[in-house]
């Protein structure tokens, strides 16, 4: 009974969903080390979990009026980290090609850097709908890739390779889309 209340405080606090993110990404690493079955196994099974918590973090922040600045500039950048080492793991066992996940991280980490122009600038920064587009598709590659090896008849990483397509092209995509929707910003930033 303690541990369930204890769990459901844990579940219902943001930031405490986003610390877990961030602690979720060296176990996956960690368990990246060793190219077996069981490991990727639990390491698909810990990135599922982490990726989870993104969506309950938001919808109980929201929700319950529990949004903090610690969680506006955390939660992305515990994002990031999960998905970008994630990434690395799979192309460190040549999984995917690297320079896919040098676009889908280099795109993190400019997307970022404007978010950061257009928070300044006292606009709307919450992701559009091509960016949750571009997070399922990252989400819905990296799982299969890093579980890899065939699991319940399904070849996985055929599956993921698949996806990695398109989390590229929407990844891609809405990096574009929100350099064109701030352009403004940017330009009244360079000069």
């Amino acid at each position: 009974m303690m541990k369930s209340a204890i769990l459901k405080r844990m579940i219902s606090n943001p930031n405490r969903l986003t610390l877990y993110r961030i602690a979720a990404v060296p176990i996956v690493v960690l368990l990246m080390i060793y190219d077996n079955e069981v490991c990727s196994f639990f390491a698909a099974l810990q990135f599922s979990v982490a990726a989870i918590t993104d969506y309950f973090d938001g919808y109980f922040a929201r929700e319950r009026g529990l949004v903090t600045d610690f969680g506006k500039i955390m939660d992305p950048v515990a994002d990031k980290l999960l998905i970008s080492l994630s990434l690395i793991t799979i192309v460190a066992h040549g999984r995917i090609p690297a320079w896919i996940a040098c676009v889908i991280i280099g795109r993190e980490i400019a997307v970022t850097g404007l978010r950061n122009i257009i928070a300044q600038e006292g606009e709307d920064v919450s992701a559009s709908r091509l960016g949750k587009y571009k997070t399922g598709f990252q989400i819905g590659a990296i799982i299969p890739l890093l579980l890899h090896y065939p699991f319940l008849g399904l070849n996985s990483h055929a599956i993921g390779y698949v996806m990695i397509w398109g989390a590229l092209i929407f990844t891609v995509w809405s990096g574009v889309d929100y350099f064109v929707r701030f352009k403004h910003l940017l330009r009244h930033n360079l000069y």
